[in-house]
């Protein structure tokens, strides 16, 4: 009988097999060995292939700050989009305003109204594209509450496109916020000629009228208090001036004003001289102690009150810093510095107020009297006489 291929086929053990598999394997790892050893530099660094596919337009988490550096794929891709080789202005423009309407729906204004920005900067000759883009970045402005810029946009708007309902709407709006009233209703009158039952911009130009009305109405109220002011104030002057009080003026004027008569001295600035009900004089007042350079502040000294009355009220307990307890009404002379700084002068102090300020030797500087206490015939007294004429 003639012997078929089938019968001269090999029957493997399962020790056979392994052998042969034992071998394969070494023979694999030695010609694997031999290879050539080199770099794969083509592709990313091991330490850095999560940096770089970040970078790759599909796997990147956030978009590209301005001035880095953009990946290949990336700039191709904005050069198809944005590039002016590529598109048309219109198609430039286009672009722009889906990329500011897409931030505008994510509530991201400000990056809105760049994209806007730059599609306006096209120049595009289509009108109608050219409102929109106005007319959205009006949108983003109003969201911001930059109500006088969304008021420009929307006049660009309506130049480009007269009967521009959106940019009308808006308008009369942020007419409303920057209380051009007279403007908002007369926009509102536009809106009403085409839809006279429109509720929402009946209701606006009623708002707009009610607060014209109390516009107007403060500013009356405003110019009838300014008035009375005006008029107190020069009646003031006039009073000052009719005692015979000797003011120092700034400026070089030769005629008082109320700048004249404003305390320099922080804890009495809100103090400044008035009339009471009698037109009576209140004087802010400050008392020097030139050896201890201590200060205190009277901020309503009538005119009418003699300086011994209030002095009492200030030595009436010794002052914290007199320990040795010097200043007492019978121990002190009071002083005031002549108009040239040159020479002082005793105070009566059993005189009025209004009479001490009276002397013609005296000057009020900065609306605030001023006078100098020193312990009698002490040493400090003597050594501050001696830089005066007295």
């Amino acid at each position: 009988m003639e012997e078929t291929s089938e019968d001269k086929r090999k029957t493997w053990t399962d020790e056979e097999r392994l052998e042969l598999a034992t071998k394969l394997d070494a023979e694999l790892d030695e010609y694997i060995s031999n290879l050539e050893r080199k770099s794969y530099t083509e592709g990313w660094p091991e330490d850095r292939w999560q940096e770089e596919m970040e970078k790759h337009p599909f796997f990147m988490k956030k978009a590209p700050e301005p001035g880095e550096e953009l990946s290949p794929l990336m700039e191709g891709l904005q050069q198809l989009k944005y590039g002016e080789d590529e598109n048309t202005p219109e198609e430039l423009a286009y672009n722009y305003k889906e990329d500011g309407n897409f931030n505008y729906k994510y509530k991201k204004y400000r990056l809105a109204i760049l994209s806007y920005t730059e599609g306006i900067r096209t120049k595009c000759k289509d009108k109608d594209l050219m409102a929109q883009l106005y007319n959205n970045r009006a949108a983003a402005h109003f969201m911001l509450k930059n109500y006088r810029s969304s008021l420009n946009d929307c006049k660009f708007a309506l130049k480009l496109k007269p009967n521009y309902t959106k940019a009308l709407n808006r308008a009369a709006t942020s007419c409303f916020h920057v209380k051009n009233y007279d403007q908002c209703i007369d926009l509102c009158d536009q809106l009403l000629d085409k839809s006279p039952t429109d509720k929402t911009v009946l209701s606006l130009k009623s708002q707009a009228i009610a607060a014209r009305e109390r516009l107007k109405r403060d500013k009356r109220k405003q110019d009838r208090l300014e008035k009375k002011l005006n008029k107190e104030e020069e009646e003031l002057i006039n009073i000052i001036k009719s005692r015979g009080i000797n003011l120092e003026l700034i400026d070089g004027r030769k005629n008082p004003d109320l700048k004249d008569l404003e305390p320099q001295v922080p804890q009495i600035a809100q103090s400044r001289v008035h009339l009471d009900a009698q037109n009576k004089l209140i004087w802010p007042v400050m008392i020097l102690y030139p050896e201890t350079h201590q200060t205190d502040f009277i901020q309503n000294f009538h005119e009418d009150t003699l300086l011994i009355k209030q002095l009492e009220q200030l030595f009436n307990e010794p002052p914290e810093w007199d320990s040795q307890k010097r200043y007492t009404l019978q121990n002190i002379n009071v002083y005031f510095e002549s108009k040239d700084k040159c020479s002082v002068h005793k105070v009566n102090v059993g005189h009025s107020l209004g009479k001490i300020l009276q002397d013609e030797r005296l000057t009020v500087r900065g609306g605030t009297p001023a006078f100098l206490i020193l312990v009698k015939s002490s040493e400090a007294e003597k050594r501050f006489l001696s830089n005066y004429r007295v």
